[in-house]
């Protein structure tokens, strides 16, 4: 809204438009009153200067009133749409088929649920791993040595679960994603890896791994000291910040992988999705 919108409104409109409307009222009156002079002055002289004032003053009359419906136009105006639009560019460059396969991916926490995968890994027991989309060629049946370096004081119950990995930028003190997605931008951040998990142990070796386009470039060991169930999570945030590329978080038990999940940082993918 600008200065003269706000000038114009509220009571301000109102009494601008009374003064100008009496001002011109009275400028006609007097016009009127000089007319009567010009008819009825015995002298000559006497009605020219009353003509000369009749003319001044209808000449201010027509200006109020003129005055006067611009400014009562002006200020009951049909109200402008403040709603900000944005047109469509029928010509503008396609995204790369990259961005559009990454675009058609449904949400994260959908895709978790459609593709979470129970596999046997060992005799008696299942372990839930998260397989997302593009993770065939960074999946790894071994934990690398150098996160195995601990051994496990506690045994992997047949029941031992992590939940499903989710991964965003952003968490609650409860350990809860924040618009978790699967794809994010380039740049420096903090990765989180939200999950819930039961039936675990202290004193159970556990690991986790973070691969870049497959390559192992972070990562921990140590044995389990949480408690048997509840939320927890794991987060990455590189010195150089995050490449283009696929990020991908295995962890695992005792040896064995219980979860894993993956996100690509590209920059051309989040401007899209926007």
């Amino acid at each position: 809204m600008s200065n003269l919108d706000l000038l114009l409104s509220g009571t301000i409109l109102p009494w601008l438009l009374g003064l100008l409307l009496v001002l011109g009222f009275m400028a006609l009156l007097m016009s009127m009153k000089l007319w009567r002079d010009t008819k009825r002055s015995p002298y000559f002289f006497m009605r020219q200067q009353a003509a000369r004032k009749m003319q001044s003053y209808l000449s201010v009359a027509v200006v109020m009133i003129v005055l006067s419906g611009a400014v009562g136009a002006y200020g009951w105006r049909t109200p402008e749409d403040p709603t900000i639009r944005m047109a469509l560019l029928t010509r503008a460059k396609p995204a790369t088929k990259e961005v559009q396969e990454l675009l058609a991916q449904p949400p994260v926490a959908e895709r978790a649920t459609a593709e979470a995968n129970t596999v046997t890994t060992r005799s008696g027991g299942i372990a839930n791993v998260l397989l997302n989309s593009g993770d065939a060629a960074t999946f790894s049946s071994e934990l690398p040595a150098a996160y195995d370096q601990i051994e496990p004081t506690a045994d992997l119950l047949p029941t031992t679960e992590l939940g499903t990995i989710i991964l965003s930028s952003t968490v609650t003190d409860e350990y809860k994603a924040i618009n978790p997605t699967s794809i994010f931008g380039e740049g420096h951040y903090t990765l989180y890896a939200t999950f819930d998990y039961k039936d675990m142990a202290d004193g159970m070796a556990w690991a986790w791994v973070w691969r870049h386009n497959g390559d192992v470039i972070d990562g921990g060991n140590e044995l389990w000291v949480y408690g048997d169930e509840g939320p927890g999570y794991i987060y990455l945030s590189p010195e150089e910040g995050f490449d283009e590329g696929q990020y991908t978080l295995e962890v695992w038990v005792n040896d064995e992988l219980l979860g894993k999940a993956s996100a690509t940082m590209n920059d051309a993918a989040v401007s899209a999705g926007n």
